[in-house]
């Protein structure tokens, strides 16, 4: 066999990896967003010591949904219990981390030596006290509401940034893992149903306006607006806009 058609084959048993994690993934019948199974499956194709999903909503620091795929070292993280508080404090350092954190009309990837050198990386308050040991993170960031994240993330403690083919197959899978997100979401979506009002309240909230300026947009009055969030809430069994939002309107197409 001649190495073009070697080379030919090997691409071709590649997509069919990729084929298989993504057919797995939209036949996983769980409740979770995205499906268990499209983590493990990722892991698989692109090899690292840790996979996870977030969905973050910044100015509120929860975080509406994770997922991580097993690792048996969160304990030797950085700080304590990988501090939460230094990752704030420092998040402005993490430049991937800003990136993520940007409006995406399409799902894109990236990694962290796109944008700083690991030596840079090691001597930076955000890789001591948050991000240690791992040295090479990829990033597959989705379309999200403003100010929320919502990004895979493959975390590798070795110092060997990630291939062009593993980067390439990260871009290739983007479309498809933004598809699968959606359509677990929806079938996530409360059946409760809530009043027109309501609807259009909460879509103010998923937009980032406050209260005054909901009462503005909707000429109604600031107490108005907390009632129907206060029978939203009651409605869908949550207690913060941020879970409401999430429940609502977890994908950024049904702002």
């Amino acid at each position: 066999m001649t190495t073009s058609a070697r080379t030919t084959a090997t691409a071709e048993v590649h997509l069919r990896r990729i084929a298989d994690v993504l057919d797995e993934a939209r036949h996983d019948t769980s409740d979770a967003v995205p499906p268990k199974s499209l983590l493990l499956g990722l892991q698989r194709l692109v090899p690292c010591d840790c996979a996870c999903f977030s969905e973050l909503d910044v100015p509120t620091r929860i975080h509406v949904n994770e997922q991580e795929t097993p690792y048996d070292n969160w304990g030797n993280m950085g700080g304590d219990d990988c501090s939460l508080d230094g990752y704030w404090r420092w998040r402005h350092q993490h430049l991937q981390c800003t990136w993520v954190a940007g409006p995406h009309s399409t799902p894109e990837a990236t990694q962290l030596t796109d944008y700083m050198s690991l030596r840079e990386l090691m001597n930076l308050p955000i890789y001591t006290e948050c991000l240690r040991p791992f040295k090479c993170i990829a990033a597959v960031a989705l379309p999200t509401a403003p100010n929320r994240t919502r990004v895979f993330q493959f975390l590798r403690e070795e110092g060997r940034p990630f291939s062009d083919h593993e980067m390439t197959t990260l871009r290739l899978m983007a479309p498809h893992l933004y598809a699968i997100y959606q359509d677990a979401a929806r079938r996530r979506r409360p059946s409760v149903r809530l009043t027109h009002r309501e609807l259009d309240v909460l879509r103010c909230v998923a937009l980032g306006l406050t209260t005054p300026e909901i009462a503005e947009q909707l000429v109604v009055s600031r107490s108005t607006v907390r009632k129907h969030l206060e029978n939203a809430f009651g409605r869908l069994g949550v207690s913060s806009r941020t879970a409401a939002v999430a429940r609502v309107f977890p994908e950024a197409e049904a702002l």
